[in-house]
């Protein structure tokens, strides 16, 4: 079977509140050539049933799902067991609270057809009703030493080449699991590529994994730690990841002459951030056959 463009991995528990949006933004790309693997997470909110049906009428989506699991994987062990059974040429990560825009893919198939090996883009932060919170820039170049700063690929953005890794699996971690992931890819020497424009929106909700933000802060700080960088450097690239992270949810104006965008700039590596007006994944795995869970239905 000829193997597609791209295997998507979508990890879902509890998701059917936004799980159809997007598999929308997936099926409305403009690039037709994909699959998706969505995997269940012990879901216990009908979302495997919207995604069973949305498999049954869409060839290019497969389940995996196992049956009377009750205890959740985690999102790093759960992304897992998809990429055990990608096909595609490149891999990308879309959660079920988040979209893409209809060309994501097809600016990053360009991309990695001029030899790039990760690809990632700018994403627009919304709430939970779509409304825009801001938005995230990406840098046009990215190697290892710039991305110790703080996570600069946001992961409903980042493709990479299969080929290239082929064993690429999402550390045991509960949280920031996607930022020791691409950090471990670009430590083997390669240089991600980045994408000016908006390619995808990133839902922020209250009580989500990302929402608490003391835990994030200690996970990225064990993260640095295990680059092996030393402290000063470790200190040094914390402040800036807090930095960035504090830009992000400032207003437009901060007083004094400063602004968020002057503030992302110089403290995140994910390039500078763009506010507008609000209206205000442990992943340990007991690795069950990813092929086996393939839902046949």
């Amino acid at each position: 079977m000829r193997a597609p463009v791209f295997s998507v991995i979508v990890p879902f528990h509890n998701g059917a509140e936004f799980l159809g949006e997007a598999i929308a933004s997936l099926q409305g790309q403009s690039l037709g050539d994909w699959e998706a693997l969505l995997i269940d997470d012990a879901s216990t909110d009908g979302a495997v049933a919207l995604a069973r049906a949305a498999c049954r009428a869409d060839p290019r989506l497969r389940l995996l799902h196992e049956p009377g699991r009750t205890r959740p994987r985690g999102a790093g062990a759960t992304r897992n067991l998809g990429l055990a059974v990608a096909r595609g040429r490149h891999v990308a990560f879309l959660d079920a609270d988040d979209r893409w825009l209809p060309a994501k893919l097809a600016r990053q198939k360009v991309v990695f057809d001029a030899g790039a090996d990760i690809v990632f883009g700018a994403y627009r932060r919304i709430d939970a009703h779509g409304r825009a919170l801001g938005e995230v820039g990406a840098r046009p170049e990215l190697r290892w030493r710039d991305a110790l700063d703080g996570n600069p690929i946001g992961c409903l953005t980042g493709a990479y080449r299969r080929a290239r890794f082929p064993q690429a699996r999402m550390p045991r971690r509960a949280v920031h699991e996607d930022y020791a992931f691409w950090l471990a890819l670009l430590r083997q020497g390669v240089e991600a590529r980045g994408l000016p424009e908006v390619l995808a929106e990133y839902r922020v909700r209250p009580g989500s994994r990302s929402s608490c933000k003391w835990r994030g802060a200690r996970a990225v700080w064990q993260i640095l730690g295990e680059e092996e960088i030393g402290l000063p450097r470790q200190l040094l690239c914390f402040a800036r990841y807090a930095g960035g992270a504090l830009a992000r949810r400032m207003p437009p104006a901060l007083g004094c002459g400063f602004s968020a965008a002057r503030v992302a700039d110089a403290g995140s590596a994910g390039g500078p951030v763009r506010r507008v007006p609000s209206p205000t994944e442990a992943a340990g795995c007991d690795r069950p056959s990813a092929a086996r869970l393939l839902d046949t239905d």
